[in-house]
């Protein structure tokens, strides 16, 4: 196999033992996106030169015995982290010119874990997409059939570790954008709980609902980058300090015992015929693993479609109301005054899909519709996250589809915003209830595209949450394929 081809934890072992060294793993690495990037277009910005330096740098630290274990490794950061000195555009025209002056939280945590970072991947606009559609640089496309969508908001990212156009990536999940794309694209992705990594540096959509997470080849991986990305961080009010295990303890464990909640609502008319059978299958694998497999009702589910789509549109309307034209960013040229100057800046500077999310929720916020539509979603949310409190006393984990159909064509659903959010129905609640979610490979379509399974845990349980993946993994087995670029 090739460098670029393997997992952090085998490219970790071969620097350890000084087979190989990070400056021939990152060349690897480029010599891949040469290859393909043409057809993926997975990243928006490519960190080369940089790339290289880093590289070097991990070598020398490997040298001296300083090797961690993402020490020289390929990472590859969504564009919608801000990384210092290099572009941050969060897919939209609105930040074309944007160079942030500092680093994110994570990419702090990635810099001192000695990580190599690629680029900046492509993702829906501002994050508010499904299939990476409405970025402004154009739409990236699934390794599995280059017609189809990979996925997003973090599609990009999902494609690229796909692709093996880096050795894992970050995203940021606000209604399914780590965990859907993981799906559609055959790899593996972890939304943590609320609170558990720092948003700081993370340019915001939703505030009570972002959460950045990793997507990597296989589980261990996501509980080797979830070691460096856990923890407290002051500068996020949000950021929890309970106490962060090492998560690469819980995998190879067993679930012998275990009661897995199946939830009757998230086996509805919609599904998938191929995606059912593949994620009953899984359930029969999780029972094959020692598990034992339970109903539960989570009886709120048929809201949380409506309900984030009041909540997550009026979270936007407030955090972009900052794109002014005035600080920084996009600003349209030849206005007549200030406000004509917001107006042609906001008007060219936002795709349709951020104007219609703002649209919405400022209607959802407006004088005399904010205790029908926000404080009322509000108070549905709570039900929601009472709804998994319940079901978690029943069962010690919750196995879900991740999506309803394998990834569609390119422009399928572009016209029909209704349908483009049905895309996520599976994993919107997770982010309402503010819980750990992971999307795994469970197999593939007749046509020969990826399958996911999700399993869900309950608030701070990304132990247990890998635990179950893990054993999973092991037990299913699944066929390694590779697209066929």
């Amino acid at each position: 196999m090739e460098l670029h081809q393997l997992t952090i934890h085998e490219l970790s072992e071969k620097l350890r033992s000084k087979e190989t060294s990070s400056e021939e793993i990152t060349a690897s690495t480029f010599g891949r996106i040469d290859a393909v990037e043409k057809d993926v277009h997975a990243y928006i910005t490519l960190m080369k030169e940089t790339a290289f330096a880093e590289a070097k740098r991990a070598d020398e630290a490997i040298k001296k015995g300083e090797c961690g274990v993402l020490t020289g490794i390929p990472i590859a950061l969504k564009d919608i982290v801000c990384t210092k000195g290099t572009l941050t555009t969060c897919g939209s025209r609105m930040l074309s010119n944007f160079i942030p002056p500092y680093d994110a939280a994570v990419i702090e945590k990635l810099r001192a874990a000695g990580a190599v970072f690629t680029g900046k991947t492509n993702m829906d606009e501002f994050a508010m997409g499904s299939s990476t559609e409405t970025s402004f640089y154009g739409t990236s496309r699934n390794p599995w059939d280059l017609e189809r969508i990979p996925g997003g908001s973090s599609g990009g990212s999902a494609a690229a570790v796909a692709a093996d156009e880096c050795i894992a990536s970050i995203g940021s999940d606000t209604g399914g954008s780590i965990r859907q794309p993981a799906a559609l694209c055959g790899v593996v992705g972890l939304k943590p709980t609320y609170g558990r990594v720092s948003r700081f540096g993370l340019i915001a959509f939703a505030s009570s609902l972002d959460q950045i997470g990793p997507f990597t080849k296989d589980v261990e991986d996501a509980a080797i980058m979830m070691n460096v990305l856990a923890g407290y961080d002051n500068r996020d009010s949000t950021s929890s300090i309970e106490e962060v295990p090492d998560y690469r303890q819980f995998i190879g464990k067993g679930i012998e015992g275990w009661a897995v909640g199946i939830p009757r609502e998230f086996f509805v008319g919609g599904l998938d015929p191929e995606v059912e059978k593949a994620v009953r299958q899984a359930v029969k694998t999780v029972e094959e693993a020692g598990a034992r497999c339970v109903e539960v009702s989570l009886p709120h589910t048929e809201y949380s479609l409506a309900v984030y789509y009041i909540v997550a549109p009026a979270e936007a309307s407030s955090n972009l109301a900052r794109y002014d034209g005035v600080k920084y960013g996009f600003r349209a040229p030849e206005s007549r005054d200030l406000l004509d100057m917001y107006k042609k800046t906001r008007s060219a500077g936002f795709g349709t899909e951020v104007k219609r999310r703002i649209m919405l929720g400022t209607y959802a916020l407006s004088s005399g519709y904010y205790d029908a539509y926000y404080k009322k979603a509000s108070q549905v949310r709570s039900l929601i996250k009472r709804d998994f409190d319940e079901a978690f006393t029943m069962c010690d984990a919750i196995i879900t589809p991740t999506t309803p159909t394998p990834a569609f064509r390119i422009g399928e659903k572009t016209g029909d915003p209704m349908q483009m959010y049905l895309s996520d129905l599976f994993t919107i609640s997770t982010n309402m209830a503010g819980i750990p979610g992971i999307s795994v490979p469970c197999g593939y379509s007749a046509s020969g595209l990826p399958i996911g399974v999700q399993f869900l845990a309950a608030h701070f349980q990304e132990g247990r949450l890998l635990q179950i993946a893990s054993a999973y993994e092991k037990q299913a087995n699944i066929e390694k394929r590779r697209p066929n670029l």
